[in-house]
């Protein structure tokens, strides 16, 4: 019997999905929960990628015209009472301070000891908040568009906390946009949806599916919520992010109203918007291997890593290495210098080789002194499976790590997709079908059914025996007059992308 392959994270994708996530998290050191159950400590290489997210995402939103300020992290319980689906929807979720100021008590511990005369939630999302402060900043159609942009924390009591995924507090960006007509909202919140999409597909190597959540599946308090979902290398959905349209729900309960040109009172139509660090998860679970992280290019914190290798006087080989540094730097990537570094910590080459690849830098060289005598360097490239270590031509090697970058961050994205179209079933048309499909391993069998459906509420019950939900109602797709739902067999009204889900 063969021995089992060597690899550097233990479990397997195969052998355990959830626990492999979990160890890749911990090991490239990106996340962990610590402190408070469901909080997460976001390491220095996670936060990097996340400052690299953020970046990217917020010239693409102020691109639109939207501009960033803050907003208080405590809400007034009343301000989501005046919106009642908004707090219903959020309402299991919401932590509340109800007193401030700590005395000991005469048992020697520390008791909270003044009541606030109201109750304060702690941010679930800010939809009520800043509403009340659009009202007070718009008065004429000449306000109009609003449009603000806050990047924040957020507070959503979580039961069963996955780090990344699903924690008590995470960070994010939320979008909040006033207009004077519908059909501008309308427009806004389509744009939303496209700039997500641009960035996950472009910045992450991930594609995505775009289409709206149906009704049960929309954001508290909204009129309809727009989506993109990706395919995770389980086969599961993650939703990465979306976009709102909330109608004149909160401007009613706001009373963010304006005068028209006519001098008429109008109240405004609003948008809501949001993407979290959930999609450092998405990067993880898009492009992770069993030896670790594989980061794209545009979002790893070093894109390559220079690992000296020494013996006797390194001044020869750290002189090298930092000549090469600077080569690459100069030579740039995709309109930018390349992050690169040299690792002079005082640790083995093979333990700081090994580390980076878990990590996922996209490039590792070492440079020693025979290759130095021999004019190479030897580069390991993250997206090569069997981690070869490459004797390349030390003139012209920053032209080529600018080519393998380029290379690299197409090659996940094409990579990403192929998973997506293979494990995409559109050929399932009956309910026996469609339950053998996701009662299956979803190690061997999990992805996305692409089918008609009736919409009809009844079919919960069977979705939800199954751990299933409409991810979206794409866009794009036609569906035939005569389409039968692939749950009641009864007629089908959409076409809807059915699947598990993070």
């Amino acid at each position: 019997m063969e021995g089992k392959a060597k690899t550097g994270i233990s479990p397997t994708r195969a052998e355990d999905f959830p626990q492999w996530f979990q160890s890749v998290v911990r090991d490239a050191e990106v996340a962990e929960l610590d402190h408070v159950r469901g909080a997460m400590v976001i390491r220095p290489w996670g936060y990097g990628i996340w400052e690299l997210m953020q970046r990217a995402l917020d010239d693409a939103i102020k691109q639109t015209g939207a501009v960033n300020a803050y907003f208080p992290l405590f809400i007034p319980l009343s301000y989501f009472e005046e919106e009642a689906k908004h707090v219903e929807g959020f309402a299991k979720e919401m932590a509340v301070v109800t007193h401030h100021r700590l005395e000991q008590g005469e048992d020697g511990l520390l008791h909270p000891a003044a009541e606030l005369p109201e109750p304060l939630v702690v941010r679930p999302t800010s939809e009520t908040i800043i509403g009340r402060s659009f009202a007070k900043w718009i008065n004429s159609y000449r306000d109009l568009p609003l449009m603000i942009n806050q990047w924040a924390n957020i507070v959503r009591w979580e039961l069963r906390p996955r780090v990344l995924l699903r924690t008590t507090e995470f960070l994010w960006q939320e979008g909040h946009t006033a207009h004077a007509s519908e059909e501008e909202a309308l427009e806004e919140t389509q744009r939303m949806l496209g700039v997500y999409r641009e960035f996950t597909e472009q910045e992450l190597a991930i594609p995505v599916i775009a289409g709206e959540k149906p009704e049960l599946e929309r954001f508290p308090g909204a009129e309809s919520t727009l989506t993109i979902e990706a395919m995770m290398e389980d086969g599961k959905a993650l939703q990465c992010g979306t976009s709102h349209y909330l109608g004149q729900n909160f401007s009613r309960a706001m009373e963010m109203g304006f005068t028209d040109e006519d001098g008429e009172r109008k109240l405004c139509f609003t948008t809501s918007w949001g993407i979290t660090t959930r999609m450092v998860g998405a990067v993880v679970m898009s492009h992770g291997d069993d030896n670790g992280l594989r980061l794209p290019p545009r979002v790893a914190p070093r894109q390559v890593q220079i690992i000296p290798i020494t013996r006797g006087d390194p001044a020869a080989v750290l002189e090298a290495a930092d000549a090469l540094r600077t080569e690459i730097v100069d030579q740039g990537w995709a309109g930018g210098p390349v992050r690169v570094e040299v690792d002079q910590r005082d640790r083995k080459p093979a333990e700081k080789r090994w580390e980076w690849i878990r990590k996922g830098a996209p490039i590792v060289i070492e440079l020693g002194e025979r290759d130095i005598e021999q004019g190479v360097v030897t580069m390991t490239r993250r997206d090569d499976s069997e981690l070869r270590r490459d004797a390349i031509p030390r003139e012209g090697a920053a032209e080529a790590v600018s080519g393998v970058l380029g290379d690299m961050q197409a090659g996940y994205f094409e990579e990403a997709s192929q998973r997506l179209r293979g494990r995409t079933r559109d050929d399932i048309t009956t309910l026996e079908g469609f339950r053998e499909f996701f009662s299956g391993d979803d190690t061997e069998s999990g992805g996305f059914v692409k089918a008609p459906w009736s919409e009809d509420p009844s079919t919960e019950e069977t979705m939800g025996e199954l751990g299933v939900t409409v991810r979206c109602i794409p866009w794009g797709e036609e569906l035939a007059s005569d389409a039968r739902c692939v749950i009641t067999g009864g007629a089908a009204k959409v076409m809807a992308i059915f699947a598990k889900a993070y």
